[in-house]
């Protein structure tokens, strides 16, 4: 009984140590946030276009052949 107080009582000490104030503004979060987001728009807009190409090719492809 004696051990799982001493584990417990040193997880409590590392768990309220390492909840440190926060040095990010909620503004600098949103900031972040939005440019995340803004980069997977450009990502999945980059990965479509790719997309349409390639079935542009198989479609030129298939009637060339015919």
């Amino acid at each position: 009984m004696r051990q799982w107080m001493t584990v417990l009582g040193c997880l409590a000490l590392l768990s309220a140590a390492g909840c440190g104030k926060d040095e990010k503004s909620s503004a600098e979060r949103d900031a972040e946030v939005k440019r995340a987001m803004q980069q997977g728009a450009d990502a999945e807009k980059k990965m479509y276009e790719g997309m349409q190409k390639g079935v542009e090719n198989a479609e030129k492809k298939v009637e060339e052949k015919k």
